[in-house]
């Protein structure tokens, strides 16, 4: 009996430790995805077949290949929108574009102009102002694209400090072709093709009201000529003067709300960026953090260091691809010296797929690769919305995964909200899914049976995946028009567009699947797919479900949004002395003109 009674002592012992043993790792573990720092990385226009981890095989990206490799990688991984502006506001909000206004229904789709109107909401939730509600230190670095003023130059309701960021360095609008000197202009040719015929009308109207009132056919006012022309000129010295000093007036580099140089210099401008960001982390090793480094790579205008020009074997675009790998290797490399590694999330992905249709006016091509897939930017081919998606967070992410189910950068809000211990609004809808069930392999099925892709504010395609299903339907209800017809873009618009005699409405539908056709080669039709129309019928009752959670909000890239206003102008000097400063060059004579 004796005996016995140890024998049980000890057994119960050894239970006892082992339950002690086991409540230490869940407390551990529970700490450990409890309120990490989170660095999210957003390429711009970068292809996901432009890295190494997606398959290329002649640019060097071994810092973001390493996010692949020590991480996992989403194979499906879905840009709300395939333009920068709606894609932002999705990520940022966990919303489709079109529930805050930020869908256009014109044919222009997003932020042009420093001195715009619209932008993001202020009764918009970020995630950054959830975060930053429990106690995270927040930073944007980089491009912000969701606008600046609402009615007035110092209003500020559009900034990124608005919406939830502690810390601002960066653009307020985007890197354009129009912002480097020498790099052409996409903005000037789609304006001249638009102003063309009214200035033409104009001179036309004028002249013949010359000529009626010199032979005395009609009797015009002289007054009203007189009017009619000086609206005319001074229209005409508006848009001189504006397009004159575009690169002033919409490309500049602003310190929170202080702009700190005006026109931008792209002189070491990723290095800058880098620098900045490895402070604020430096600045918050005891602090959880929020990080968006928001790269102006690889949009045009293109630009390069002279450490990274002329290294790559893609011209210039190769060269501005590796500067970023490099910055991303910057960023990991800071975290493994303030021993963060293991304590933060990182994010990989592009705001949305490689424009194809960027070529220079040398003939070099100046937009990337989209792999397999079909189109790219502005159109809801695979190839405009299909983007990287690298998620890293060792011990507690599974390293070296890949995942093939449907996600969407929507889904980083309530990831990261839920992370940081903070609650989803329970006042609007959020279209995002927690990922971390997934990523840690606790469950294999994506929660979005559904994904509704827009072009603007029109629905231009869904995709299905059904349960118990390996296949991904996707319905088209209209298709860009490729020009020339036989490419694989809009070359001669520049971009494609969502409506009138830009697109082709299909009836029925077009139908693929995407588990078999990724490259959406082959429509599917009831010949060849014996649920066609059970297929169809199924996502018109999603459409009709979607439509009916949509409320009616102000349009914030309606015309009158978009346009320049000279009163909402920010401007470090004044316009007389064409808005220039440089308090990023010190000791440089440039600062003696500072206003």
């Amino acid at each position: 009996i004796f005996h016995l009674f140890l024998h049980t002592r000890k057994k119960m012992g050894l239970l006892l430790l082992l339950i002690i043993f086991q409540c230490t790792i869940n407390s551990i573990q529970t700490h450990r995805v409890s309120k990490p720092n989170i660095i999210l990385l957003m390429a711009d226009d970068l292809g996901i077949g432009d890295l190494g981890c997606y398959g290329n095989r002649t640019l060097r990206t071994p810092n973001i290949d390493r996010l692949a490799e020590e991480g996992v990688t989403l194979t499906q991984h879905i840009a709300a929108s395939p333009l920068c502006t709606p894609s932002r506001a999705a990520f940022l909000t966990g919303r489709y574009p079109i529930r805050s206004g930020m869908a256009a229904f014109s044919r222009v789709g997003v932020f042009l102009f420093s001195a715009s109107s619209g932008g993001l909401p202020s009764e918009e939730i970020t995630f950054s102002k959830l975060l930053k509600q429990k106690g995270y230190a927040t930073a944007l670095i980089g491009k912000w694209h969701l606008g600046m003023n609402c009615e007035s130059s110092n209003d500020f309701c559009h900034h990124p400090l608005s919406h939830g960021f502690d810390y601002f360095y960066g653009l307020p609008v985007t890197n354009l072709r129009d912002c480097k000197m020498g790099q052409g202009s996409v903005f000037l040719k789609g304006v001249q093709k638009d102003l063309v015929i009214p200035i033409q009308i104009s001179g036309i109207a004028l002249v013949s009201l010359a000529i009626v009132q010199y032979i005395g056919l009609l009797k015009v006012p002289f007054q009203a000529l007189g009017y009619f022309l000086l609206i005319i000129t001074i229209s005409l010295v508006v848009l001189i003067f504006f397009f004159y000093h575009f690169r002033h007036l919409n490309c500049f580099l602003m310190r929170d709300h202080k702009i700190i140089q005006q026109p931008l210099s792209y002189e070491n401008l990723t290095e800058r960026l880098t620098k900045e960001a490895m402070k604020f982390i430096g600045r918050n090793t005891d602090t959880p953090f929020l990080l968006v480094l928001s790269y102006l790579h690889v949009h045009t205008a293109l630009y390069a260091s002279e450490n990274f020009k002329g290294k790559s074997k893609h011209g210039l675009y190769g060269d501005a691809v590796e500067e970023m790998d490099w910055s991303v290797g910057q960023v990991l490399d800071v975290l493994e010296k303030h021993n963060l590694r293991d304590k933060t999330l990182v994010y990989f992905t592009s705001d949305q797929g490689a424009h194809v249709e960027e070529i220079s006016s040398s003939g070099e091509v100046h937009g990337g690769y989209n792999g397999i897939y079909k189109g790219g930017k502005s159109t809801n081919w695979e190839g405009g919305i299909r983007v990287p998606g690298l998620l890293r967070w060792p011990g507690v992410v599974q390293a070296g995964a890949y995942i093939d189910e449907p996600t969407s950068n929507m889904d980083i809000f309530p990831t990261i909200v839920k992370l940081a211990d903070a609650q989803l609004p329970s006042d609007r809808i959020i279209d995002g899914h927690d990922l971390l069930p997934l990523l840690q392999g606790k469950v294999t099925r994506s929660k979005h049976e559904f994904l509704f892709h827009y072009c603007n504010a029109y629905l231009n395609a869904v995709r299905w995946h059904p349960e118990n299903s390996e296949s991904v339907w996707k319905v088209f209800f209209f298709t860009p028009n490729f020009s020339p017809e036989d490419s694989n873009g809009c070359y001669d618009s520049h971009v494609c567009f969502c409506y009138g005699g830009f697109i082709t409405r299909h009836d029925p539908p077009l139908l693929f699947d995407l588990s078999r056709d990724p490259e959406e080669k082959v429509p599917l039709t009831p010949e060849t797919e014996s649920r066609f129309y059970e297929i169809l019928r199924v996502v018109h009752q999603a459409v009709a479900n979607h439509t009916r959670s949509l409320h009616a909000v102000p349009n914030q890239l309606s015309w009158d949004n978009l346009l320049w206003k000279p009163w909402l102008q920010l401007c470090c000097s004044s316009l007389f002395q064409s808005c220039y400063c440089d308090y990023e060059s010190r000791g440089s004579p440039l600062q003696v003109h500072l206003g």
